[in-house]
């Protein structure tokens, strides 16, 4: 006997109980799969603007950087970043979409590298001096990156032009600065000497954070490289990818190149490999699917109700498949086969849905700005649901275990039925 064709026809046999178990199915998966896209968007938003601030989707630096990254060293620098950047941006295509006009720099058609360089300095305007921490890199990046441009007040501007920077309220406040006031900046030089260089304030920003306010100085990555003694270097280079989760594939696309140039001592690392963060990110991702599959077997509950039902229904039956000499494992299955047929039923059916809600989204995404009003940190504040394969899989395969889940026990119940008790029900 084919148990597939023989399950199907059962099926038939009460096309409205059937229906009734695909359709909460189907609400199940189209729950799993939208709210999969939106959790998984959620997250990428979470990584991305914790990596356009911190690392990068993959962090290049020097593997003495790294060990001492906490102390801002600048002593431990890439001598040719700008020339790594831009064979970094030509991998595979990449660069497209990058520059003036184009958007966030890593929302293109490929990936984009970003050199950064932090170091402490040392401000001075008139008779009053204050410590900070000088956080330089590409302008035009830095605008989709760091993004102070956003929380300029009104008469100042972002620092496009060389020899401008930008500096925080609080550290304004403290050094009685405005735009268009000179700023003079002292800073240890790579080679141990003293850097100095006046800088044009074109912009005071003020996000309400008081780590970035009183303690941030943003300057252009050409003139801090002048100034420090790097011409063309940076102490990390940020590359930013489309989708965080290849990151792990161009750490090794990128250790590869860079030992094709000689240059296999940089240190490589995706984010996910630097620092504590992460670790909550992808524990969070666990918790997210956890909470699916969770979802999924509330959603196939309904079926181990209509699979208990059927066996009671088809007790005569049953009994008679097991005297004419069905084995009990072929039982199990005829049954379990039901059940998971309405599940897989249901699960794709709702993975489409789900598919065209988040795809329907996923172009303007949820803008959250409203809802963030009060918090001022510069970061992006738009959702989109993504579409991914694990996604997809994560919602027929998620819904049609869960089916089976369900029927497995009416099934061993029906394989476990006495055949005498079975023949004498009434049908």
């Amino acid at each position: 006997m084919n148990l597939i064709s023989y399950a199907w026809r059962n099926l038939l046999r009460n096309t409205r109980r059937s229906l009734l178990a695909v359709l909460s199915t189907f609400l199940a998966t189209l729950l799993v799969v939208a709210g999969n896209g939106l959790t998984e968007g959620f997250l990428d938003s979470m990584v991305r603007n914790y990596a356009k601030n911190e690392t990068g989707h993959v962090n290049i630096t020097t593997s003495s950087y790294r060990e001492r990254a906490r102390f801002l060293p600048i002593d431990d620098y890439i001598a040719d970043a700008d020339q790594l950047v831009s064979e970094i941006e030509q991998m595979d295509g990449a660069g497209a979409g990058t520059g003036a006009g184009a958007g966030p720099a890593y929302a293109g058609s490929g990936i984009t590298a970003a050199p950064r360089i932090r170091f402490g300095i040392l401000l001075s305007s008139g008779l009053f001096t204050k410590p900070a921490v000088a956080i330089t890199g590409d302008p035009e990046k830095e605008k989709s990156l760091l993004m102070l441009n956003r929380n300029i007040l009104p008469g100042g501007s972002y620092c496009d032009e060389p020899g401008t920077a930008i500096i925080g309220s609080g550290l304004a406040k403290d050094l009685g600065l405005k735009p268009g006031d000179k700023l003079k900046i002292i800073a240890t030089r790579a080679d141990g000497g003293i850097g100095f260089k006046s800088l044009k304030v074109s912009g005071i920003f003020q996000t309400g954070t008081n780590a970035l306010d009183g303690s941030i100085f943003q300057m252009r990555l050409d003139d801090a490289q002048n100034m420090l003694g790097i011409p063309g270097g940076a102490q990390q280079i940020l590359v930013m990818l489309q989708d965080y989760r290849l990151a792990d594939t161009w750490q090794k696309k990128i250790g590869a190149v860079l030992a094709a140039h000689g240059q296999g001592q940089l240190s490589v690392l995706p984010w996910s490999a630097i620092g504590d963060y992460p670790k909550l990110i992808l524990m969070a991702s666990s918790i997210y699917m956890a909470m699916w599959f969770f979802i999924a077997l509330l959603g196939a509950f309904i079926i181990a109700n209509i699979m208990t039902m059927v066996v009671l229904e088809r007790r005569r039956e049953t009994g008679i498949l097991m005297a004419m000499g069905m084995p009990p494992r072929r039982i199990i299955l005829s049954f379990l086969l039901e059940g998971t047929m309405m599940g897989f039923g249901g699960s794709v059916l709702g993975t489409a849905a789900g598919i065209a809600f988040n795809a329907a989204f996923s172009r303007k995404g949820f803008d959250l700005s409203s809802a963030l009003a009060g918090f001022s940190w510069p970061i992006d504040n738009i959702i989109k649901p993504t579409i991914s394969v694990s996604g997809v899989l994560a919602g027929i395969l998620f819904c049609t275990v869960a089916a089976a889940i369900m029927s497995l026990l009416p099934s061993w119940r029906a394989s476990r039925m006495e055949v005498v008790d079975a023949l004498k029900a009434v049908q």
